[in-house]
């Protein structure tokens, strides 16, 4: 029986850890606080400005 009650324990702990990390997880996806810094700003703004150099050259190519 000392076995079973141990399972049970263990088990009941490993589902609240779980619970916990699944909040934490929920928490960080619906706060509204800014987390860009500026690096995975220029990241954006360099993948915007290629993404308009590449259409750019998809439209002088079809215009061609």
């Amino acid at each position: 029986m000392q076995s079973r009650k141990m399972l049970w324990i263990g088990l009941g702990v490993g589902v609240a850890g779980l619970a916990a990390a699944l909040a934490i997880v929920v928490y960080r996806l619906t706060s509204k606080e800014p987390r860009e810094d500026p690096t995975t700003q220029r990241i954006h703004h360099l993948i915007d400005e290629a993404n308009s150099l590449l259409k750019a050259l998809d439209e002088q190519r079809h215009s061609a």
